[in-house]
Protein backbone atom coordinates (compact mmCIF):
# COMPACT_ATOMS: atom_id res chain seq x y z
CA UNK A 1 0.00 0.00 0.00
CA UNK A 2 1.32 3.70 -0.79
CA UNK A 3 2.10 5.68 1.88
CA UNK A 4 0.17 9.04 1.83
CA UNK A 5 2.36 11.73 1.72
CA UNK A 6 1.67 15.43 2.58
CA UNK A 7 0.95 16.18 -1.61
CA UNK A 8 -1.74 13.60 -1.61
CA UNK A 9 -3.58 15.64 1.47
CA UNK A 10 -2.73 18.70 -0.85
CA UNK A 11 -4.46 17.34 -3.99
CA UNK A 12 -7.41 15.67 -1.60
CA UNK A 13 -7.86 19.63 0.37
CA UNK A 14 -7.90 21.22 -3.20
CA UNK A 15 -5.49 24.17 -1.17
CA UNK A 16 -1.84 24.95 -1.67
CA UNK A 17 1.29 22.98 0.32
CA UNK A 18 1.62 26.29 2.47
CA UNK A 19 -2.06 26.28 3.41
CA UNK A 20 -1.14 22.31 4.57
CA UNK A 21 1.89 23.18 6.10
CA UNK A 22 0.41 25.72 8.44
CA UNK A 23 -2.67 23.35 9.42
CA UNK A 24 0.20 21.02 10.51
CA UNK A 25 1.84 23.53 12.35
CA UNK A 26 -0.99 24.81 13.99
CA UNK A 27 -0.20 28.37 12.38
CA UNK A 28 -3.28 30.67 13.81
CA UNK A 29 -3.45 32.45 10.19
CA UNK A 30 -4.98 29.89 8.08
CA UNK A 31 -8.42 31.12 6.67
CA UNK A 32 -11.40 28.42 8.98
CA UNK A 33 -12.51 27.04 5.87
CA UNK A 34 -9.51 26.13 4.36
CA UNK A 35 -7.91 24.42 7.60
CA UNK A 36 -11.93 22.66 7.53
CA UNK A 37 -10.93 21.19 4.22
CA UNK A 38 -7.26 20.37 5.17
CA UNK A 39 -8.66 18.54 8.38
CA UNK A 40 -11.15 16.80 6.38
CA UNK A 41 -8.48 15.55 4.15
CA UNK A 42 -6.40 14.85 7.13
CA UNK A 43 -9.19 12.27 8.12
CA UNK A 44 -10.22 11.04 5.09
CA UNK A 45 -6.33 10.07 4.15
CA UNK A 46 -5.81 8.86 7.56
CA UNK A 47 -2.52 11.14 6.77
CA UNK A 48 -0.06 10.72 9.89
CA UNK A 49 2.70 13.10 9.41
CA UNK A 50 6.02 12.53 10.11
CA UNK A 51 7.29 14.30 13.56
CA UNK A 52 10.62 14.63 12.71
CA UNK A 53 9.95 15.92 9.41
CA UNK A 54 7.53 18.38 11.04
CA UNK A 55 9.56 19.33 13.71
CA UNK A 56 12.13 20.38 11.22
CA UNK A 57 10.19 22.62 9.86
CA UNK A 58 8.81 24.53 11.81
CA UNK A 59 12.00 24.88 13.45
CA UNK A 60 10.85 23.42 16.96
CA UNK A 61 10.57 20.24 18.55
CA UNK A 62 7.07 19.42 19.46
CA UNK A 63 7.82 19.05 22.73
CA UNK A 64 7.03 20.91 26.05
CA UNK A 65 8.32 20.33 29.35
CA UNK A 66 7.33 19.93 32.61
CA UNK A 67 8.98 20.17 35.81
CA UNK A 68 7.59 19.36 39.12
CA UNK A 69 8.72 18.34 42.62
CA UNK A 70 5.92 14.94 43.12
CA UNK A 71 3.19 13.38 41.47
CA UNK A 72 2.01 12.75 45.29
CA UNK A 73 -0.67 15.39 45.20
CA UNK A 74 -4.19 14.72 43.12
CA UNK A 75 -4.47 18.74 42.67
CA UNK A 76 -0.99 18.71 40.67
CA UNK A 77 -2.05 15.36 38.96
CA UNK A 78 -5.32 17.05 37.68
CA UNK A 79 -3.29 19.96 36.28
CA UNK A 80 -0.77 17.79 34.52
CA UNK A 81 -3.63 15.45 33.19
CA UNK A 82 -4.81 18.87 31.97
CA UNK A 83 -1.76 20.25 30.60
CA UNK A 84 -1.24 17.33 28.90
CA UNK A 85 -4.75 17.01 27.36
CA UNK A 86 -4.28 21.05 25.79
CA UNK A 87 -0.76 20.12 24.69
CA UNK A 88 -2.66 16.98 22.40
CA UNK A 89 -5.20 19.29 21.15
CA UNK A 90 -2.39 21.93 19.92
CA UNK A 91 -0.30 19.75 18.12
CA UNK A 92 2.49 18.49 20.95
CA UNK A 93 3.81 16.11 23.32
CA UNK A 94 4.75 16.81 27.06
CA UNK A 95 7.83 15.60 28.40
CA UNK A 96 7.70 15.43 32.03
CA UNK A 97 10.70 15.99 34.82
CA UNK A 98 10.37 14.93 38.24
CA UNK A 99 12.84 17.48 40.31
CA UNK A 100 14.64 15.22 42.87
CA UNK A 101 16.55 16.62 45.46
CA UNK A 102 19.52 15.14 46.01
CA UNK A 103 22.39 15.68 48.81
CA UNK A 104 26.03 17.00 47.59
CA UNK A 105 24.58 17.78 43.88
CA UNK A 106 25.32 21.68 43.31
CA UNK A 107 23.94 21.41 39.62
CA UNK A 108 19.88 20.45 40.52
CA UNK A 109 18.24 21.89 37.98
CA UNK A 110 20.01 21.26 35.29
CA UNK A 111 18.08 18.51 33.01
CA UNK A 112 17.67 18.00 29.45
CA UNK A 113 14.36 19.94 29.80
CA UNK A 114 16.79 22.84 30.27
CA UNK A 115 18.70 22.19 26.82
CA UNK A 116 17.22 24.85 24.44
CA UNK A 117 16.95 22.40 21.72
CA UNK A 118 15.43 19.86 23.88
CA UNK A 119 11.77 21.60 24.38
CA UNK A 120 10.10 24.40 22.93
CA UNK A 121 9.03 25.87 26.15
CA UNK A 122 8.78 24.91 29.93
CA UNK A 123 5.76 24.95 32.68
CA UNK A 124 7.23 24.81 36.07
CA UNK A 125 4.77 23.59 38.39
CA UNK A 126 4.84 24.86 42.12
CA UNK A 127 8.81 24.66 42.33
CA UNK A 128 10.60 25.75 45.71
CA UNK A 129 13.80 26.30 43.69
CA UNK A 130 12.00 28.75 41.43
CA UNK A 131 14.08 31.64 41.56
CA UNK A 132 17.48 29.28 40.04
CA UNK A 133 14.84 27.88 37.83
CA UNK A 134 13.91 31.39 36.62
CA UNK A 135 17.56 32.29 36.53
CA UNK A 136 18.53 29.12 33.92
CA UNK A 137 15.76 29.62 32.03
CA UNK A 138 15.63 33.56 31.12
CA UNK A 139 19.82 32.60 30.12
CA UNK A 140 19.04 29.73 28.13
CA UNK A 141 15.74 31.99 26.83
CA UNK A 142 13.77 28.92 26.76
CA UNK A 143 10.09 30.21 27.28
CA UNK A 144 8.31 29.35 30.21
CA UNK A 145 5.10 29.80 32.59
CA UNK A 146 4.88 29.05 36.35
CA UNK A 147 2.03 27.76 38.24
CA UNK A 148 1.56 27.85 41.95
CA UNK A 149 4.92 30.34 41.98
CA UNK A 150 6.63 31.10 45.87
CA UNK A 151 8.30 34.52 45.08
CA UNK A 152 6.22 37.50 45.70
CA UNK A 153 5.79 40.08 43.08
CA UNK A 154 7.60 37.71 40.17
CA UNK A 155 7.77 39.12 37.60
CA UNK A 156 7.59 35.77 35.54
CA UNK A 157 4.31 35.07 33.89
CA UNK A 158 2.60 33.24 36.11
CA UNK A 159 -0.54 31.05 36.92
CA UNK A 160 -1.72 31.30 40.47
CA UNK A 161 -4.99 30.68 42.54
CA UNK A 162 -5.99 33.53 44.72
CA UNK A 163 -4.94 31.64 48.29
CA UNK A 164 -5.87 34.97 50.04
CA UNK A 165 -9.01 34.78 49.23
CA UNK A 166 -9.10 30.75 49.70
CA UNK A 167 -7.79 31.71 53.29
CA UNK A 168 -10.70 34.28 53.73
CA UNK A 169 -13.76 32.61 52.59
CA UNK A 170 -12.64 29.43 54.44
CA UNK A 171 -12.29 31.34 58.03
CA UNK A 172 -15.39 33.56 57.20
CA UNK A 173 -17.74 29.98 56.84
CA UNK A 174 -16.28 28.96 60.04
CA UNK A 175 -17.30 32.26 61.79
CA UNK A 176 -20.77 32.26 60.07
CA UNK A 177 -21.32 28.99 62.07
CA UNK A 178 -20.67 30.99 65.07
CA UNK A 179 -17.28 29.52 65.66
CA UNK A 180 -14.86 32.35 67.56
CA UNK A 181 -11.98 30.10 69.02
CA UNK A 182 -10.80 28.78 65.42
CA UNK A 183 -7.08 27.94 65.36
CA UNK A 184 -4.83 27.80 62.41
CA UNK A 185 -2.61 24.85 60.85
CA UNK A 186 -0.99 26.38 57.69
CA UNK A 187 2.01 24.03 56.99
CA UNK A 188 5.80 25.53 55.88
CA UNK A 189 5.79 28.82 55.54
CA UNK A 190 8.10 29.12 52.94
CA UNK A 191 5.15 28.22 50.29
CA UNK A 192 3.73 31.94 48.72
CA UNK A 193 0.67 29.97 49.09
CA UNK A 194 0.59 29.32 52.87
CA UNK A 195 1.46 32.48 54.03
CA UNK A 196 -1.30 34.16 51.57
CA UNK A 197 -3.74 31.41 53.24
CA UNK A 198 -2.57 32.14 56.98
CA UNK A 199 -3.38 36.38 55.59
CA UNK A 200 -6.48 35.44 55.12
CA UNK A 201 -7.20 33.54 57.86
CA UNK A 202 -6.27 36.44 59.76
CA UNK A 203 -8.33 39.49 57.88
CA UNK A 204 -11.54 37.54 58.23
CA UNK A 205 -11.06 37.05 61.96
CA UNK A 206 -9.76 40.86 62.35
CA UNK A 207 -12.76 42.01 60.44
CA UNK A 208 -15.00 39.76 62.36
CA UNK A 209 -13.34 41.98 65.47
CA UNK A 210 -12.14 38.54 66.58
CA UNK A 211 -8.21 36.81 67.24
CA UNK A 212 -6.28 33.79 66.75
CA UNK A 213 -6.42 31.06 68.75
CA UNK A 214 -3.66 29.51 68.08
CA UNK A 215 -1.69 29.12 64.71
CA UNK A 216 1.27 26.31 64.20
CA UNK A 217 3.24 26.44 61.41
CA UNK A 218 4.46 22.90 59.99
CA UNK A 219 7.49 21.56 58.76
CA UNK A 220 5.16 19.67 56.09
CA UNK A 221 2.46 18.74 54.31
CA UNK A 222 0.52 15.93 55.55
CA UNK A 223 -1.45 13.77 57.36
CA UNK A 224 1.33 13.17 60.05
CA UNK A 225 1.55 16.88 60.56
CA UNK A 226 -1.45 17.71 61.35
CA UNK A 227 -2.21 15.00 63.82
CA UNK A 228 1.27 16.07 65.65
CA UNK A 229 -0.01 19.40 65.74
CA UNK A 230 -3.69 18.40 67.17
CA UNK A 231 -2.11 16.23 70.13
CA UNK A 232 0.85 18.99 70.69
CA UNK A 233 -2.78 21.57 71.08
CA UNK A 234 -4.61 18.87 73.55
CA UNK A 235 -1.67 18.43 75.75
CA UNK A 236 -1.43 22.29 76.13
CA UNK A 237 -5.00 22.99 77.24
CA UNK A 238 -5.93 24.34 73.57
CA UNK A 239 -9.35 23.05 72.41
CA UNK A 240 -10.53 25.29 69.24
CA UNK A 241 -13.95 24.78 68.60
CA UNK A 242 -13.17 24.95 64.66
CA UNK A 243 -9.53 24.60 62.63
CA UNK A 244 -8.31 25.85 59.46
CA UNK A 245 -5.39 23.49 57.85
CA UNK A 246 -3.64 24.94 55.45
CA UNK A 247 -4.10 21.51 53.01
CA UNK A 248 -6.16 18.59 53.14
CA UNK A 249 -3.67 16.39 54.53
CA UNK A 250 -3.14 18.48 57.75
CA UNK A 251 -7.42 18.79 58.13
CA UNK A 252 -7.44 14.82 58.10
CA UNK A 253 -4.64 14.48 60.47
CA UNK A 254 -6.27 17.13 62.92
CA UNK A 255 -9.61 15.44 62.70
CA UNK A 256 -7.70 12.04 63.56
CA UNK A 257 -6.29 13.16 66.30
CA UNK A 258 -9.30 14.60 68.06
CA UNK A 259 -11.59 11.90 67.13
CA UNK A 260 -8.60 9.44 69.00
CA UNK A 261 -9.35 11.58 72.03
CA UNK A 262 -13.26 11.10 71.98
CA UNK A 263 -14.30 14.35 69.85
CA UNK A 264 -17.10 13.83 67.23
CA UNK A 265 -16.95 16.01 64.17
CA UNK A 266 -18.60 18.42 63.79
CA UNK A 267 -20.39 18.23 66.77
CA UNK A 268 -17.44 18.72 68.64
CA UNK A 269 -14.96 20.64 66.46
CA UNK A 270 -15.47 21.85 63.12
CA UNK A 271 -12.34 21.18 61.17
CA UNK A 272 -11.92 22.87 56.74
CA UNK A 273 -9.32 22.06 54.68
CA UNK A 274 -7.64 23.54 51.64
CA UNK A 275 -7.10 22.17 48.04
CA UNK A 276 -10.15 19.57 47.52
CA UNK A 277 -7.97 16.17 47.45
CA UNK A 278 -9.81 13.38 46.41
CA UNK A 279 -9.81 11.66 49.60
CA UNK A 280 -11.72 15.05 50.65
CA UNK A 281 -15.20 13.24 49.53
CA UNK A 282 -14.42 10.36 50.42
CA UNK A 283 -13.54 10.16 54.26
CA UNK A 284 -16.15 10.63 57.14
CA UNK A 285 -17.36 12.67 57.75
CA UNK A 286 -16.59 14.49 54.34
CA UNK A 287 -14.27 17.19 54.67
CA UNK A 288 -15.51 20.76 53.46
CA UNK A 289 -12.99 22.23 51.83
CA UNK A 290 -11.50 25.33 49.30
CA UNK A 291 -11.09 23.84 46.12
CA UNK A 292 -8.33 24.84 43.36
CA UNK A 293 -9.61 25.14 40.50
CA UNK A 294 -6.83 22.32 38.74
CA UNK A 295 -8.51 22.55 34.77
CA UNK A 296 -8.16 26.05 34.34
CA UNK A 297 -5.18 26.02 35.98
CA UNK A 298 -3.42 23.76 33.86
CA UNK A 299 -5.53 25.33 30.39
CA UNK A 300 -4.45 28.81 31.32
CA UNK A 301 -0.41 27.92 31.65
CA UNK A 302 -0.70 26.12 28.23
CA UNK A 303 -2.37 29.37 26.34
CA UNK A 304 0.06 31.73 27.90
CA UNK A 305 3.26 28.98 27.00
CA UNK A 306 2.28 28.51 23.13
CA UNK A 307 1.70 32.32 22.64
CA UNK A 308 5.03 32.81 23.87
CA UNK A 309 6.25 30.26 21.86
CA UNK A 310 4.30 31.99 18.90
CA UNK A 311 5.94 35.42 19.71
CA UNK A 312 3.07 37.32 21.76
CA UNK A 313 4.54 39.86 23.66
CA UNK A 314 1.10 41.19 25.01
CA UNK A 315 0.90 38.86 27.90
CA UNK A 316 -0.25 38.79 31.61
CA UNK A 317 -0.34 36.33 34.38
CA UNK A 318 -3.38 34.91 35.47
CA UNK A 319 -5.31 34.63 39.07
CA UNK A 320 -8.28 32.42 39.57
CA UNK A 321 -10.53 32.23 41.99
CA UNK A 322 -10.89 29.61 44.30
CA UNK A 323 -14.09 27.75 45.75
CA UNK A 324 -15.27 27.04 48.66
CA UNK A 325 -16.99 23.17 48.83
CA UNK A 326 -19.26 22.97 52.03
CA UNK A 327 -19.52 19.09 53.02
CA UNK A 328 -20.27 17.56 56.75
CA UNK A 329 -17.18 18.30 58.40
CA UNK A 330 -18.05 21.97 59.48
CA UNK A 331 -21.57 22.56 61.95
CA UNK A 332 -23.27 25.68 63.77
CA UNK A 333 -21.19 25.92 66.99
CA UNK A 334 -22.84 24.38 70.24
CA UNK A 335 -20.17 25.73 72.62
CA UNK A 336 -20.37 28.92 73.60
CA UNK A 337 -17.04 31.03 75.49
Amino acid sequence: MKKVSILDVVEKSGVSLVTVSRVLNNVGTVRESNRQKVLQAIKDLDYRPNSAARSLARGSTGLIGLTLETLKDTVFDGIVHTVNQSLEESGYFLALSIFSRTEGDPDQKTNFLFQEDRVDGIIVLSLLDEENYVMELKRKKIPFVIIDNHVANSRALTVNVDNYIGGLEATKHLIELGHTRIAHVSGPDHFLSVRERKRGYEKALSDAGLSPLIVTHTESFGIRSGFDVAKAWMQSGIIPTAVFAGDDGLALGVMEAFQSEGYKIPDDLSVIGYDDQVFAAEIHPRLTTIRQPMEQMGQHAVRLLLKLIQGSKRNTSVVLQPELIVRESTAICLKKD
